[in-house]
C-alpha cells in the first residue's frame, strides 16, 4: 500500500513571472527576497504589477538561523494591514524563510517550540505562500518543510507541516539566467541528491520514484552542459524542470542518509550544502546493490544494471565537476568521521534510509580506494 499527494499549483515557463499579479489577486502581501541585483529590479517589476507590499524582508541569510529568523518574524507585528499572502522570490533560503514567517505570523517562539518539542503544531499559522524559485536546486517550492539552523547550539531542524505547502510554485527559468558557475553546480547537485535520496528511502513509492528517475537522468545529462554554457536558456529550463521533478519526488519521502551526513559537515567544516549532501552519493549507491524491488529497479534505470559500476561512473562524474567523493576531500578529519556517521544513522533522516550502516561503511572503504586511484 502506498499514497502520493502534492497540493501545490505548479506554473512553469519562461516569462511566466509576468503573471505574478494575477496570482496575488489583489491580496495584501509580504515580499521575501534578497537585496542585491537582480532582485532589486524584480522587486520594482513586482510592485508595478501588483502594488506595494505591506512588508519587504530582504536580509535573508544563506542558512536561515534562529536569531535572525526570530527578529525577522517580529517584523510582521504592528503592520498597517494584515499579510494575506507571502511572495517568496529567491533561492531555497528565501523560500524556507518564508515558510518560517508563514508559520510564525509574527511569533517565532511558536515555531521554536514546535521545532524543539514537536508539540504545538496546531498553534502554527499558515499564511499562503507563492514560491518563485530563482535557482534550480532545493525543490522547496513544492514541499511542506524548511531547514532551520541554530548555529549557536550546533543544531539543524526541519520545520514540517502540511500548512506550509506553497499555494503556488511559479517556476520561470528566465529568473535563473545569470547565476554563476558555483551556485549552478551546488544547486544542481542538491537536486540530484534529492532525487536519489527519495529512492533509497523507506517512504518511497512508485510515483515518487518516477519523478526521481526523470529528475536524476535529466540532471546527469544537463548539468555538465549547463556548466559549460551558463547563458543557455534551454539548458536552464531543463535543469529547472529536473529540480521540480526532484522536489515532487522528495516532497513525499523527505531526504535520507546523504542529507543527514551533510548537516554536521556544513556546520563544522563549512562545506556548502549542495556539495555536502552529494559527495557521498556514490558510496551510498554502491551499498544499494541487492536492495531489491522498485527502488533497485529505479536506480538501475538511472545507472545501469551493475550499481557498483554505476557508483564508479557517478564518482567520475562528480570528480569531473571538481567534487571529491570522500570525507577527507571535504576537509573532515579522519578521527571525526565515525562520529559523523554514527550520528547520521541514528537521526531522523538516517532512519529514512533503506540500507544499513555496515554496508555503507564497507562501500566507503571501496570509495576511498577508488578516489585515491582516480586522483
Amino acid at each position: 500500500m502506498w499514497t502520493y499527494s502534492n497540493p501545490v499549483n505548479v506554473i512553469f515557463g519562461a516569462g511566466e513571472f509576468g503573471k505574478i499579479a494575477e496570482m496575488i489577486g489583489g491580496r495584501s502581501y509580504a515580499l521575501i527576497t534578497y537585496p542585491d541585483e537582480p532582485f532589486q529590479d524584480l522587486t520594482v517589476r513586482l510592485i508595478k504589477k501588483a502594488g506595494r507590499p505591506v512588508l519587504i524582508i530582504n536580509d535573508i541569510a544563506p542558512n536561515p538561523d534562529y536569531e535572525l529568523l526570530a527578529e525577522q518574524s517580529g517584523r510582521f507585528q504592528g503592520l498597517d494591514a494584515s499579510v494575506d499572502v507571502i511572495v517568496a522570490l529567491g533561492g531555497g533560503s528565501v523560500i524556507d524563510s518564508a515558510k518560517v514567517f508563514a508559520a510564525a505570523n509574527g511569533d517565532f517562539t511558536k515555531v521554536a517550540k514546535f521545532l524543539e518539542t514537536k508539540e504545538g503544531e496546531d498553534q502554527l499559522a499558515g499564511i499562503p505562500i507563492i514560491a518563485v524559485p530563482t535557482t534550480a536546486g532545493t525543490g522547496s517550492e513544492v514541499t511542506c518543510w524548511a531547514t532551520v539552523w541554530n548555529e549557536s547550539r550546533g543544531k539543524k531542524y526541519s520545520l514540517a507541516s502540511l500548512k506550509l505547502y506553497p499555494e503556488t510554485a511559479l517556476v520561470d527559468p528566465y529568473l535563473m539566467l545569470g547565476k554563476p558557475y558555483g551556485l549552478t553546480l551546488e544547486t544542481g547537485l542538491d537536486s540530484l541528491s534529492h532525487s536519489l535520496e527519495s529512492i533509497w528511502n523507506v517512504n518511497s513509492n512508485p510515483v515518487s520514484a518516477r519523478h526521481a528517475v526523470s529528475a536524476a537522468k535529466l540532471i546527469l545529462d544537463t548539468l555538465p552542459k549547463l556548466l559549460s554554457d551558463l547563458p543557455k536558456l534551454d539548458l536552464r529550463s531543463k535543469q529547472a524542470e529536473a529540480s521540480l521533478y526532484a522536489g515532487l519526488a522528495f516532497s513525499n519521502t523527505k531526504t535520507a542518509i546523504a542529507h543527514n551526513l551533510s548537516y554536521p559537515i556544513t556546520l563544522g567544516w563549512g562545506v556548502q550544502h549542495g556539495i555536502a549532501c552529494s559527495f557521498t552519493l556514490p558510496t551510498i549507491l554502491r551499498s544499494m546493490e541487492g536492495i531489491g524491488g522498485f527502488r533497485e529497479a529505479a536506480l538501475k534505470e538511472i545507472f545501469g544494471n551493475d550499481l557498483s559500476a554505476g557508483a564508479e561512473w557517478l564518482t567520475r562524474f562528480l570528480m569531473a565537476l571538481g567534487v571529491g567523493c570522500t570525507f577527507r576531500e571535504q576537509g573532515v578529519p579522519q578521527d571525526k568521521v565515525a562520529a559523523v556517521v554514527d550520528e547520521a544513522f541514528a537521526g531522523e533522516r538516517g532512519k529514512n534510509f533503506v540500507g544499513s550502516k555496515d554496508e555503507f561503511l564497507k562501500s566507503l572503504k571501496t570509495q576511498e580506494n577508488m578516489n585515491y586511484e582516480l586522483s
